[in-house]
């Protein structure tokens, strides 16, 4: 079994064995992993995986080590034949779409990738295990996948940050591409779970952007203005119906993932987290001071 020569057909495969059959002895392979449910944002990363190596493979699982016990693991949207297929357009050749019992046969693993303190702020002090479960499946994947480099949208700015984390301390031999954040339209930040949101959640939702649009227009006077900025936006959104139920706001140095200070100059990064409705969404955006 070999790699499709024909990138309108990915060869689709669940095993690992599958998959080492499937990937080709040379060449530059690039790893999109994704949960599925596929979107204009992940296209945008296979776009880039395409322009940058001979081989692409994109993992479909939703990992259930990353999903907290009262999260929509259950209900999250699952389609592999239209994500094959949309995978299809953009030129992949090997879709990975594993069972849980293939990446877990045990079950939950007892041995995993921890991810220390840095993981355990903002998303991971909402979310705790969260990222020790997202660290365990990529490190899984580089490891049967064994990419020269892997694509992560930076919409997930903290995951992106401790996956480059893990590649350095653990010494990781792939190298690891940021993709812009891909919009809607309207402004919302392309994601599965957008399609939970009611037409009215949706036009809440949109406060998000439009606090991280506050934030930079007041960057020039300083971190606490542009932080300042942001929240305003948000407090008037919570007061709408239905409301913006902010989880953390937080400007943070990307090094770190620390609150940055008054003083703070260079790159920062604005985080958010909030839920409309039953759904929960998080954006960012990078300021420079």
């Amino acid at each position: 079994m070999t790699a499709s020569t024909d990138r309108s057909t990915p060869l689709v495969v669940r095993t690992p064995d599958e998959l080492r059959r499937a990937l080709p002895g040379s060449g530059t392979t690039a790893l999109v992993p994704t949960m599925g449910a596929l979107h204009g944002g992940h296209l945008s990363l296979m776009r880039i995986a395409r322009e940058r190596a001979d081989t692409v493979v994109v993992s479909i699982f939703v990992n259930p080590l990353q999903f907290g016990p009262n999260e929509d693991f259950d209900r999250y949207p699952r389609d592999l034949e239209g994500d094959t297929a949309l995978c299809a357009g953009e030129g992949v050749d090997i879709v990975f779409a594993p069972e849980t019992g293939t990446m877990y046969p045990t079950g939950r693993p007892v041995v995993t990738i921890e991810a220390g303190e840095m993981g355990e702020r903002l998303e991971g002090a909402s979310r705790p295990g969260h990222f020790t479960g997202v660290l365990t499946v990529v490190g899984k994947l580089f490891h049967l996948v064994r990419p020269d480099l892997a694509v992560f949208g930076e919409k997930d700015a903290q995951q992106i940050a401790l996956i480059r984390r893990m590649v350095a301390d653990l010494d990781f031999p792939v190298e690891i591409v940021g993709a812009p954040i891909l919009r809607d339209p309207d402004g919302l930040a392309s994601s599965s779970r957008n399609i939970y949101l009611s037409a009215a959640e949706r036009a809440s939702a949109l406060a998000l952007s439009r606090s991280l649009d506050a934030a930079r227009a007041a960057a020039g006077q300083g971190v606490a203005a542009a932080r300042a900025a942001a929240a305003a936006v948000l407090a008037e959104a919570a007061a709408a119906e239905p409301p913006v139920e902010l989880d953390y706001l937080a400007l943070i140095d990307p090094a770190t993932f620390t609150e940055a200070a008054d003083d703070h100059r260079g790159d920062a990064v604005l985080a958010l987290a909030a839920r409309v409705g039953a759904t929960r969404l998080i954006d960012n955006t990078s300021i420079r001071f």
